[in-house]
């Protein structure tokens, strides 16, 4: 976690109180440890340094050589190629998932989990209600090739979905007129 937090340490979330970019690494760790019963080292250190490589100068042979070779491939499999657009590098999460190690589906899953929880709770200010449903419905078809490596967790998913996506369609309460 020092490795990540301090790699992280310059970044904050999108949600409205810019929260540490570090909570997210450990919240997908807890989940995979509270809620899918995953206590192995390498998924977990896989979920706590899944963007490292992704959102900050951090490189492949720092993790391999911190953490090692299986490690490495963790953190590979989940991240993406930031020189592809965004639309590309999204398609490809959906065609990879079906194709990652059991280890790497487990981050994916709990990357989604997490994901989703917070666009439905705390989006982004500037993220509309059909941007925050585009979001739920991708992650769902990513979630849907990493199926079948543990069913709590994927569950679990299902279940912050559907509460996801009814909070993202409850009409707002307009307050009553003066």
């Amino acid at each position: 976690m020092a490795f990540a937090a301090h790699k992280h340490r310059l970044q904050r979330r999108k949600d409205p109180d810019a929260c540490p970019y570090i909570n997210h690494p450990i919240a997908l760790a807890a989940v995979l440890a509270d809620v899918g019963d995953v206590s192995d080292r390498v998924t977990l250190l896989g979920a706590i340094l899944h963007d490292t490589v992704e959102d900050t100068e951090t490189t492949f042979g720092e993790i391999e050589h911190a953490f090692g070779p299986e490690v490495r491939r963790v953190v590979e499999e989940v991240t993406d190629d930031k020189r592809l657009p965004k639309a590309e590098r999204k398609q490809l999460q959906v065609e990879h998932a079906a194709h990652i190690s059991d280890s790497a589906k487990l981050v994916k899953l709990a990357d989604k989990i997490c994901n989703v929880l917070d666009v439905a709770q705390s989006p982004p200010a500037d993220w509309s209600v059909a941007r925050r449903l585009e979001y739920l419905e991708w992650s769902e078809r990513v979630v849907a090739g990493c199926r079948g490596v543990n069913e709590v967790l994927e569950r679990h998913f299902d279940d912050v979905l559907s509460k996801g996506r009814a909070i993202c369609t409850k009409p707002i309460a307009t307050p009553p007129a003066c």
